[in-house]
């Protein structure tokens, strides 16, 4: 496989299983139709690859805002969760980014060295 798309969750909010599932849905799905709209050649490839997507976690909020701008920086596919506060969480807490899909070498430059969720 060529492509793929990563999440990178907060691992310090404590969220339930639930509330992490939708993050992460949320992240995917907003990157995916991104990556739709600006790389569409991509995504196609992507999509008929099995559409892999590896989910990986950080302590703080400030190590997601640092790979959110480090993907920016990067050129690549990158989108921000707030969560809107209805269940679990503080309106606008920053939940997780989604990153591609991309090359897999182009995401690992920023991803490559955090731990899968756990």
């Amino acid at each position: 496989m060529r492509y793929k798309q990563v999440i990178i969750v907060r691992k310090d909010l404590g969220m339930s299983c639930g509330k992490l599932a939708v993050q992460v849905a949320h992240a995917s799905l907003e990157a995916a139709e991104e990556a739709r709209r600006r790389i569409p050649d991509i995504y196609k490839e992507w999509r008929e690859e099995g559409a892999k997507k590896v989910v990986v976690q950080v302590d703080s909020e400030s190590e997601l805002m640092e790979l959110y701008q480090e993907a920016l920086k990067r050129e690549l596919i990158a989108v921000l969760i707030k969560d809107a506060g209805l269940t679990e969480l503080e309106p606008g807490t920053l939940t997780a980014v989604g990153i591609g899909p991309h090359e897999n070498e182009l995401i690992d430059r920023v991803t490559g060295r955090l731990k899968l969720y756990r």
